[in-house]
């Protein structure tokens, strides 16, 4: 293996320049990134960014041939909001982003073409992009979602039914821009889902990216939220309840690229049945340039049965001592018994109360949307997730 390769492939040399004993990269802005599916490696499942993650199940996605999702989504309509498709080439791909595994290579080189969702309304627009028409077969998909300088709107991914996909959302805030962008995983049980979300947001521009992942067998969602402007706020938030034999992956990361920019990450699981997995790895970067950044990230899980995995890896890079604060924290267990010693003193019977702590655990997270009528269904299906349970 050349020099070049050993580079591009994730590696780099002792302080001494030597390539035999050569280290993994392990910092996540140093990750390679590429387009081109070719320019990596084989997947193997012992790389940082994979050894979570179920291979054989999604081995389809990462490398072999995908229809291009094309038909799939149906988009609301919305005053001052245009949705066209344009060329993989176009100049507008790209430009928050470009991948760093296979699996979005993948999808970047097969989607064919892509949805371009542009909002320039300056009055909070909501709109929604409906997607319950995939099928079972491996499928490449594209979307860029762009707020105008000033615009205003929450973009709202429905994903239902059956899929086998892997594809990669771009998300360009504008300077001053307001944009909650939310993606909804309520798949079939069998469904899989890969997905790199990457955002950049300019001057002032304010991001709130949320995750709910309840349905599918294997879903690996992974936001990156470049903090590109001086002033630009990120929080990345997500909700996940995982039953028996399902995995939901979630690596976040956010780059803070600017002065006074400011991030905040909170992520909460549930875990209930025999062989639920859960993972979260969450990255945050503040650059030598970031000075007065203010940062803070949290994943937080409740096992509600024996038999579940929870893998939490919070990690902070600071490259300047000139911010406002920073900070992470992660924690996974049982429930604490003092709440539910306090709600059983209120006569509340001990089951109800196990129940009722999940509730707010969860809703704190999905209340955040925005969106009643959506936040409503989701309140019900982790209700009928709570019906099933049997909570120790």
């Amino acid at each position: 293996m050349s020099t070049l390769q050993t580079e591009q492939h994730g590696f780099k040399a002792h302080s001494d320049g030597d390539w035999e004993n050569r280290a993994p990269v392990q910092t996540r802005s140093e990750r390679f990134k590429s387009t081109q599916l070719a320019d990596f490696p084989e997947v193997t499942g012992r790389e940082v960014n994979w050894k979570f993650t179920p291979i054989a199940s999604v081995k389809a996605l990462i490398g072999g041939p995908l229809e291009a999702g094309t038909s799939a989504p149906v988009v609301s309509d919305a005053p001052g909001v245009e949705v066209t498709r344009i060329p993989m080439d176009s100049e507008l791909v790209g430009r928050a982003g470009i991948p760093e595994d296979q699996a979005a290579a993948n999808a970047w080189g097969q989607a064919g073409t892509a949805l371009r969702i542009l909002v320039t309304s300056e009055e909070r627009q909501t709109v929604t992009v409906d997607r319950t028409a995939l099928t079972q077969n491996p499928t490449a998909a594209h979307t860029i979602i762009e707020a105008a300088p000033n615009a205003n709107a929450l973009v709202i991914l429905e994903n239902s039914g059956d899929a086998n996909l892997t594809e990669n959302v771009e998300i360009v805030v504008g300077d001053g821009a307001n944009l909650t962008v939310v993606s909804i995983q309520e798949w079939a049980d069998d469904a899989i889902h890969l997905a790199s979300h990457n955002a950049t947001v300019g001057r002032d521009g304010n991001l709130q990216h949320i995750v709910v992942s309840l349905g599918g067998g294997v879903v690996r969602l992974n936001p990156s939220i470049h903090l590109d402007g001086q002033g630009a706020n990120g929080e990345s938030y997500g909700a996940y309840f995982a039953d028996a034999g399902q995995h939901l992956e979630h690596q976040v990361y956010i780059d803070h690229n600017a002065p006074r920019t400011r991030s905040r990450v909170a992520y909460k699981g549930a875990l209930q049945g025999e062989g639920a997995h859960a993972v979260w790895i969450g990255d945050v970067l503040i650059r030598r340039i970031a000075e007065g950044t203010d940062s803070y990230e949290e994943n937080r899980n409740l096992t509600l049965t024996e038999g579940t995995r929870a893998d939490s890896i919070p990690n902070l890079e600071i490259e300047t001592g000139d911010i406002e604060g920073a900070g992470h924290a992660s924690t996974t267990g049982r429930f604490d018994e003092e709440h539910i010693f306090y709600l059983q003193s209120r006569g509340i019977s001990e089951d109800d109360a196990r129940k009722l702590v999940v509730r707010g655990f969860l809703f704190e997270v999905i209340q955040r949307i925005g969106n009643e009528q959506v936040e409503s269904r989701l309140q019900e299906a982790i209700e009928a997730e709570l019906q099933q349970s049997v909570l120790a």
